[in-house]
């Protein structure tokens, strides 16, 4: 065979993550169909098309990738991994929909498109990200989730967790207050805060993937929390990676405005590292990301791999 020809292990991760992008593309968009369900009275189209705008059409749905794969290392998977995985991504998109709102972080761009708010109105934006983490709870409780209903509760119970008041709900009201909405005075962020920050805002979501991808495999306890350790390095190896876009890339790759956080003067770990401490700390969690995974072997090279592509990504 012409060496040329031979797929590399990122060619490998490359095919899996878009395979699975697809098939949750096509999942979502029969979450969000026409057709009322049972207990439904009616879809109004506005909403459902400005839903549909927020979810179809783009992303790389790292998240739901993250349960599926967590799960595909237990054995786990099949319809009810990708229904989890489909119910966090609409947690993902809601959030994206109303941080983009004006009373939030403002955004005119999201993907390369207008915003929900932009396409639509404001109002039609709010109910479009109410309705999607509405949604999101609907599928998380779905029977086809796991035929064990313990499962399914802790899976529900975890998704509430991370998505709420201690997780990222949490995390972007720290973010209004280090940008001085309710204090101009404010003390610049130390590292600890940043971290902690970052940890709700960001991280919960994506250690939520793994650690959901634990819960339906029916993880022991030692695996549970290695799941759960990758879980919270790769969720601070995504914001730095994301902090570092920001400095250094451009509105017509990352397909949203660029350089935002500089100018409303947010506490990074880039701004205190700076770009080359950044870069160490970037490395030194994905080695931890390695160590993490370890006893897995040779099954766990999908997860190893985004790892490295969570901390090399381009946009």
């Amino acid at each position: 065979m012409d060496a040329r020809s031979q797929k590399t292990p990122k060619d490998t991760f490359s095919a899996r993550l878009a395979s699975v992008a697809a098939d949750t593309e096509a999942l979502l968009a029969r979450l969000l169909g026409d057709t009322p369900l049972a207990g439904e009275t009616a879809r109004p189209k506005r909403l459902l098309d400005a839903m549909r705008h927020a979810v179809l059409g783009g992303g790389k749905r790292l998240r739901p990738f993250l349960v599926i794969e967590s799960a595909t290392l237990l054995g786990a998977g099949g319809e009810g991994t990708a229904l989890a995985g489909a119910a966090l991504e609409l947690v993902h998109c809601y959030s994206l929909v109303h941080d983009d709102l004006p009373a939030m972080d403002n955004d005119d761009l999201r993907r390369g498109q207008p915003t929900v708010h932009k396409a639509f109105d404001d109002a039609t934006a709010i109910l479009a990200g109410d309705a999607l983490l509405t949604l999101a709870f609907d599928v998380a409780a779905r029977p086809e989730v796991h035929t064990d209903p313990a499962v399914r509760n802790a899976v529900v119970l975890e998704l509430a967790r991370a998505a709420g008041l201690g997780g990222m709900a949490g995390g972007q009201m720290l973010d209004l207050a280090a940008e001085g909405r309710f204090d101009q005075q404010r003390a610049p962020l130390s590292e600890k805060e940043i971290l902690t920050l970052q940890a709700m805002k960001t991280g919960a979501l994506l250690r939520f993937g793994c650690r959901a991808g634990a819960l339906l495999g029916q993880a022991d306890a030692d695996t549970f929390a290695r799941l759960d350790r990758y879980g919270v390095v790769i969720g601070q190896a995504f914001q730095i990676a994301d902090d570092l876009l920001d400095v250094e890339g451009d509105t017509a790759t990352l397909g949203k405005a660029a350089g935002k956080d500089a100018a409303a003067g947010k506490g990074t770990l880039v701004s205190i590292l700076g770009i080359d401490g950044a870069r160490k700390r970037l490395d030194g969690l994905v080695k931890d990301a390695d160590t993490a995974l370890a006893p897995f072997g040779a099954k766990a090279e999908t997860l190893r791999t985004t790892a490295h592509f969570i901390a090399e990504r381009k946009a």
